[in-house]
């Protein structure tokens, strides 16, 4: 898009009404709150992405949380998923601080991007395919925005499938047939970046050790240490 910015798809995002059921909800749950939260002003609003412009890796969730990102206004902000995430990448030097409270809280990330697949918290964590597909196009723009990525980290099966598309669309390419795994890597195309796979940092993961923390922070040190060459410009061929 001509003259796009993320300031710009920041805006778009955070006024969003496209998914009535969506709209709906995150806005109910603004009005109600949580007890834990109920002196707290709820942002209800579409959320977006949130980290370092420069980034070479892109980390993408499923939604916010009702009660976390739908709460706060930032992704991966103040609920035991992001206390997890947040912590690891801390441990694996791409934040500042182990915390992810909420948006005054000083947290800063280098070389990382957080996003999510899709911007409104769903009731149940489940997003229909209707409101995926009209959440893509975001995504997509947000990656083109982004220049510099060697690598995007798919957290669940959700979001591998999202991104599979994404940059498929994006690049040019087959969307590719890897399927999800924790630490499953996805070839997108010879000078592109790859795609990771990583169980999402749900409470249901993490309290059943499905996902610890060595796990998650073994895998960020994989993604690391593959980078190679810089790829190529998104829409573009590689040279």
């Amino acid at each position: 898009m001509t003259g796009d910015s993320m300031a710009r798809l920041r805006e778009e995002i955070v006024a969003c009404r496209q998914c009535p059921r969506l709209v709906t909800f995150r806005e109910r749950i603004a009005r109600e709150k949580k007890r834990e939260f109920r002196s707290e002003t709820y942002w209800g609003r579409g959320v977006p992405g949130f980290g370092d412009p420069e980034a070479r890796l892109v980390v993408v969730g499923l939604a916010p949380a009702p009660h976390g990102g739908n709460r706060t206004g930032r992704i991966f902000t103040g609920d035991r998923s992001a206390a997890f995430l947040v912590r690891a990448l801390h441990q694996a030097g791409f934040a500042n601080q182990p915390t992810s409270r909420n948006r005054g809280d000083g947290l800063h990330y280098t070389d990382v991007w957080i996003t999510a697949a899709v911007r409104c918290a769903p009731p149940d964590n489940r997003p229909s395919p209707a409101e995926r597909d009209r959440c893509q196009p975001y995504l997509r723009r947000e990656f083109s925005l982004l220049g510099n990525v060697r690598a995007y980290l798919a957290l669940g099966g959700f979001a591998w499938d999202v991104v599979r598309t994404t940059t498929a669309e994006l690049y040019g390419r087959p969307r590719s047939k890897v399927p999800f795994g924790h630490g499953a890597c996805a070839p997108l195309g010879e000078g592109l970046p790859l795609l990771w796979g990583s169980y999402h940092p749900s409470p249901l993961n993490t309290n059943t050790g499905k996902l610890s923390p060595p796990m998650l922070g073994d895998l960020l040190e994989r993604i690391r240490s593959s980078w190679g060459p810089s790829p190529a410009s998104p829409g573009r061929s590689p040279a």
